[in-house]
């Protein structure tokens, strides 16, 4: 994906991802928790423009919960609210053991995608996430078995490296996604230059999706659009919407990217036609 690509007016899949696994209510009064509220938003951002909602669960206390029971529970809410949006879950897990990690692939039915991160990463002081070759395969395996498109979390310039590797251990099917991640820490450090470094790193013919952190969100969006990739939003990601003003809702967020495709001249897909370009 290129330039070109954004030139021709390829449709632009949006992501909103909703939730989150780290921060709650504490940092963004707004952010969706329970079942009711992550439907209402998912219904929100589908109306506003996002095909893809990006879904962690929560405990009744606001903790982060890999319970098949829990992620039901939103993705009936998300069924009931929105009309068509695309359901992916969440597979990360910052300290979860691996064997909770399947969880969430096991709703009837199951998510049409699900996330895979790439490699080891460390969030904070004292929270780290492994993600060994073992078991990013075996996520994989069950995503095959259970018909859910992966979508390969690429932190890092190594996890462009795991992308490959993984490609030769096993077949995946066309077209790859991959979501590339900019911000602090283990994340790819968020500079333009390092942004075109990580798209020319994926294997060929493989899709991109955007992620930004925090103040990076919007500048990354804007180059996720200029070059032909597609882009993630949201309160999981972003909890403002300028400096020092609060994002109101993940709808925001959303309606914000959306405008900018519009006056970049680039078209925002519907979940149908998103679910073409992603081979779902």
């Amino acid at each position: 994906m290129s330039y070109d690509d954004y030139l021709a007016g390829d449709p632009l899949i949006v992501t909103a991802a909703l939730t989150g696994g780290i921060h709650g209510k504490e940092a963004n009064p707004n952010l969706p928790e329970t079942p009711e509220e992550i439907g209402r938003a998912a219904a929100a951002v589908e109306e506003a423009g996002a095909a893809v909602v990006h879904l962690h669960a929560r405990r009744p206390n606001g903790e982060r919960s890999f319970e098949t029971e829990r992620f039901q529970a939103i993705d009936d809410a998300v069924r009931r609210y929105a009309d068509d949006v695309i359901i992916q879950h969440s597979t990360g897990g910052t300290g979860a053991p691996d064997d909770r990690r399947h969880l969430p692939l096991r709703t009837d039915p199951p998510p049409e995608m699900a996330s895979l991160d790439m490699g080891p990463l460390n969030r904070y002081d004292h929270l780290t996430s492994e993600n060994t070759r073992g078991l990013v395969d075996a996520l994989h395996e069950e995503m095959v078995d259970r018909g859910i498109k992966p979508e390969l979390e690429v932190f890092n310039d190594g996890h462009a490296n795991e992308v490959r590797g993984l490609l030769e251990r096993r077949e995946l099917a066309d077209p790859v996604y991959a979501t590339l991640i900019f911000g602090p820490g283990t994340l790819t450090p968020p500079t333009p230059r390092n942004f075109l470094t990580a798209v020319s790193n994926l294997p060929d013919g493989a899709l991109f999706n955007t992620l930004g952190f925090g103040r990076h969100q919007l500048p990354f969006a804007t180059m996720g659009i200029l070059f032909g990739g597609h882009v993630r939003v949201g309160l999981e990601d972003n909890v403002y919407y300028r400096r020092g003003e609060l994002a109101e809702s993940n709808a925001q967020l959303v309606d914000r990217v959306v405008r900018l495709a519009e006056d970049l001249g680039r078209p925002v897909a519907t979940p149908a036609e998103a679910r073409s370009i992603l081979g779902l």
